[in-house]
């Protein structure tokens, strides 16, 4: 009797330490995050949130102190008529950024699904995305100018009366950068639902073309609702980025001409290392920083109440 009790303590303590060697082991992968998330929050979370504070104080970025001023940045925003202007200006550009890179992405995913060269025209189709928004701002500058590939190109098929200074104009140089953000953003789109259509089961497209529906009623009906999720983070993506579009503004037009394509990021960019005006710089800083994390959080928010209903 006192062999099994003996026997029956040395397995529990064999158990107990396989136990907590377990434990142990499983603790390890936390202990290795835990350097990355100091340096996040060094690096990254605190700077915002300093920021974030000078947004409150009339700091020129030279003086030793900033004084708190309260909310008299935000008032300025808001009765500062270029400012408003900006922000509009930058729900514009937003929206017609994320309806026209997501419409012709999701035409090319369709399109490129099943093309016999569909591996090359897809990378071929997404080599702009992995580019530098500066470098492609400045390819698309040079094509932009007076006498640059576009006019000439004009000229040659001869539509000479179109050719114009694009940049330079007040009412086409905001949708030079519009075209330019599309250009550069729609193989990114193009992939999301390309990833979208590939989980789409054929057999459900298949029985919908066997019971007589057309090939937009199968698309209507069947492929656009299963993209919900595909369409829900494109959106979103392209939504965040258009709200924060900055390169391609200052490498095209730099704002203007006659402040035409300021946006708000441009804004911030101007009265903080052009002006010298550090606090209100900051405070439109946390104004963008708001203004995209609202309408991001409602476009999130609304698409997946569609997907839950689907």
């Amino acid at each position: 009797m006192a062999g099994k009790t003996a026997r029956v303590a040395a397995t529990r303590l064999r158990l107990g330490r396989r136990t907590r060697r377990g434990t142990g082991l499983r603790q390890v992968p936390w202990l290795l995050v835990v350097p990355c998330l100091v340096a996040v929050l060094a690096f990254r979370y605190t700077p915002s949130v300093l920021g974030a504070l000078y947004a409150f104080t009339d700091w020129t970025g030279l003086s030793l102190n900033a004084h708190w001023i309260g909310t008299k940045n935000f008032h300025a925003i808001l009765t500062n008529a270029e400012t408003s202007s900006a922000l509009l200006r930058t729900l514009e550009l937003a929206g017609l950024f994320v309806l026209i890179a997501n419409a012709l992405g999701l035409a090319l995913a369709l399109v490129f699904q099943r093309a016999i060269t569909r591996n090359f025209l897809r990378a071929l189709i997404f080599l702009p995305f992995a580019l530098s928004e500066l470098a492609t701002a400045y390819i698309w500058q040079y094509i932009f100018q007076y006498d640059g590939p576009l006019n000439k190109a004009l000229v040659a098929i001869g539509l000479g009366s179109w050719r114009k200074a694009w940049l330079a104009d007040p009412h086409w140089a905001f949708f030079t950068i519009l075209v330019v953000m599309v250009w550069q953003f729609t193989g990114l789109t193009m992939v999301i639902y390309l990833a979208g259509l590939e989980g789409i089961p054929e057999d459900l497209s298949d029985a919908a073309a066997v019971d007589g529906a057309s090939r937009w009623m199968r698309f209507r009906r069947v492929t656009f609702p299963l993209l919900a999720p595909a369409l829900t983070v494109s959106v979103g993506i392209t939504l965040i980025f258009g709200l924060s579009t900055f390169s391609q503004v200052i490498a095209l037009t730099g704002g203007g001409p006659v402040t035409s394509t300021e946006t708000l990021a441009t804004e911030m960019y101007k009265y903080t290392f052009t002006y010298g005006e550090f606090g209100y710089g900051a405070a439109l800083a946390l104004t963008l920083t708001v203004v995209v994390t609202i309408i991001a959080t409602l476009q999130i928010g609304v698409f997946r109440a569609r997907e839950s209903r689907l």
